[in-house]
């Protein structure tokens, strides 16, 4: 935590660790808000610098991943989407997971990434992680607005597509997102400092957890025990709750949303802690 103090007419600026580490200095945060916006503004323009379709590829990446899951799991494997087309069932799907998982990818890099950055200069270190979730946010509002041209489209041509108020919860079901994938990826960052071979375990793990996920396929047809078992996923929930508000389709249970949100605020704030305290010495560590 940094402070800024005048002494003898003079200001010096005194930085310390934060002694709570359930502490967010938002306040800091908000200081450094032009830093944030540079390192976001600088992962946009890095991942697509020197390309022929630049900020196009936001768009064609998942779509391409929705014809091709269209092709795999909607014509060979005849995997239904409880009567959505599979255009609007992959793509949301396809949107929703990989804001999870590649917000929790960039933040398992945190330290490990930056550690260079960290030891030259102080900044606070929590701005990397929410640089990566306004950058990343910035392609998945991009590829929404692509989904709302195909949602009108399917809707003019008449599809039984019935949106509802819960469609309204969209900015809090990212919110939700954003927060659980952080808090997973700076315990797993403050983890990997000292045992590098976990970053490789959860690559894999991440593929895993996207087929334990109902991202490919409704959870209407899961049935029994492994019901609960999805549930207890909490990505399942608020994937459920956008498809439920979007198209009107989808198993909206107040009792797993109620469990998700709750694992999320508890994970975040295990991140927080975690990364509060390993801050200080992961340079040592590196």
């Amino acid at each position: 935590m940094a402070t800024t103090i005048s002494a003898e007419g003079e200001w010096t600026t005194v930085i310390e660790p934060n002694r709570n580490l359930l502490q967010i200095n938002f306040r800091e945060l908000w200081h450094y808000r032009d830093l944030i916006w540079l390192f976001a503004k600088r992962d946009i323009q890095t991942i697509y610098k020197q390309t022929v379709l630049g900020p196009l590829w936001f768009i064609i990446q998942p779509l391409f991943t929705t014809v091709m899951y269209t092709f795999v799991f909607g014509r060979l494997a005849k995997i239904g989407t409880d009567g959505i087309p599979y255009t609007l069932f992959y793509y949301g799907g396809t949107m929703l997971w990989h804001y999870f998982q590649i917000q929790l990818t960039n933040s398992m890099d945190t330290f490990t990434a930056n550690a260079a950055l960290f030891g030259k200069v102080y900044f606070p270190r929590m701005t990397v992680p929410v640089s990566k979730m306004v950058s990343n946010l910035v392609a998945t509002i991009i590829q929404f607005a692509t989904l709302i041209g195909f949602y009108l489209y399917f809707i003019f041509r008449g599809e039984a597509v019935r949106p509802n108020i819960a469609a309204l919860a969209f900015p809090l079901i990212l919110l939700q997102l954003a927060m659980l994938s952080t808090g997973f990826g700076v315990i797993i960052s403050s983890l990997t400092t000292k045992y590098r071979d976990l970053r490789h375990l959860m690559t894999f793990g991440i593929n895993l957890w996207m087929y334990a996920t109902p991202v490919i396929y409704p959870l209407s047809i899961v049935e029994g025990k492994l019901r609960i078992l999805m549930y207890i996923n909490p990505v399942t929930a608020p994937l459920e709750l956008f498809r439920y508000g979007f198209y009107g389709t989808g198993d909206v249970n107040r009792a797993a949303l109620s469990a998700s949100a709750g694992v999320t605020v508890l994970v975040f704030l295990l991140g927080v802690a975690v990364f509060n305290r390993n801050e200080r010495r992961f340079v040592d560590v590196v």
